[in-house]
């Protein structure tokens, strides 16, 4: 499978400190591909530049070395092909929840008419289940309906790419739920290729179609590739019975809790290719989805 996007070497260094005697690597050879419709989430420990790939990805921040490429064009910037999702909702406070998606839509297509760009907005918020709120200001929604508005907002301008940091972290558990419930739904439906970074390990299992495991920082990378074996479509009530699900969710810890620091330290194969696992399954598998040049 050709990906939509590769990201080829990549690293992030920041200068040292006065007196040091060298830069400090947060992230180094991090390769990695995501494919058209795919669904791919990054998970690692705090500090190992985890939102600074996907800003990278989204073209908010400069790498120190390595490219990202799209359909084999190297990313210069921001683009409305890539969409961003926050950790906090970021809305306009004086616009409404129409007005805030209506700002994207008029980015994305100026020329629009009128009644086209509201068949947009509503067709948007629709999506995400908040007609009736359209009117409303974001200091008049829940954290869970700005969040839902967030969404919309990402979604209302078509983009070959959703980027998401963390979007659920701050919610409470129900509200989180609902909400992984509805992106799995919406991603399904329009067969959105999407790259989010989590915490979670049940929010992964829900959501993913591969899971990319990174090392401890400074010199993360990554260090295993796995292959969600829970088919889809998988529901949140009875995901536990799959007998895929305890053999992928303790792989997974077991990572995070035993082997990401060891991991970062033992000596590394050839970055291109990280193992790939079928957690329950025999051994690693060849990587099926090669980075191409």
């Amino acid at each position: 499978m050709r990906p939509l996007i590769s990201v080829e070497g990549l690293a992030k260094r920041f200068p040292p400190r006065q007196g040091g005697d060298a830069a400090v690597a947060v992230f180094e050879d991090v390769w990695f591909a995501v494919g058209e419709g795919e669904f791919v989430c990054l998970i690692g420990h705090s500090g190992c530049g985890k939102t600074t790939i996907l800003n990278v990805l989204a073209g908010l921040e400069e790498a120190s070395a390595g490219v990202v490429l799209v359909d084999d064009a190297e990313i210069s910037g921001p683009s409305l092909d890539r969409a961003v999702i926050f950790q906090h909702h970021a809305l306009l406070p004086w616009l409404s929840v129409e007005r805030n998606i209506a700002f994207a839509v008029r980015s994305r297509w100026p020329s629009a008419s009128r009644d086209e760009t509201q068949q947009r907005i509503q067709r948007a918020i629709g999506l995400v289940k908040l007609t009736g709120a359209e009117k409303k200001r974001p200091a008049e929604l829940s954290g869970g309906m700005k969040q839902r508005v967030g969404i919309a907002r990402a979604l209302a301008i078509e983009p070959r790419m959703l980027l998401m940091d963390e979007p659920f972290s701050a919610l409470d558990a129900l509200t989180r739920g609902n909400l992984q419930d509805e992106v799995a739904r919406l991603c399904a439906e329009t067969n959105q290729t999407t790259f989010m970074i989590t915490h979670d390990v049940d929010e992964a299992m829900l959501l993913a179609d591969r899971i990319l495991l990174m090392t401890n920082g400074p010199r993360a990378r990554i260090a295993e590739i796995v292959v969600n074996t829970v088919p889809r479509p998988r529901r949140r009530h009875d995901l536990h019975r799959h007998p895929a699900y305890y053999p992928l969710r303790n792989h997974v810890i077991d990572f995070l809790i035993e082997r990401s620091q060891q991991a970062r330290d033992a000596p590394a194969g050839d970055p291109r290719h990280p193992p790939v696992v079928r957690p329950g399954d025999a051994p690693p598998i060849p990587q099926t989805m090669e980075v191409i040049r």
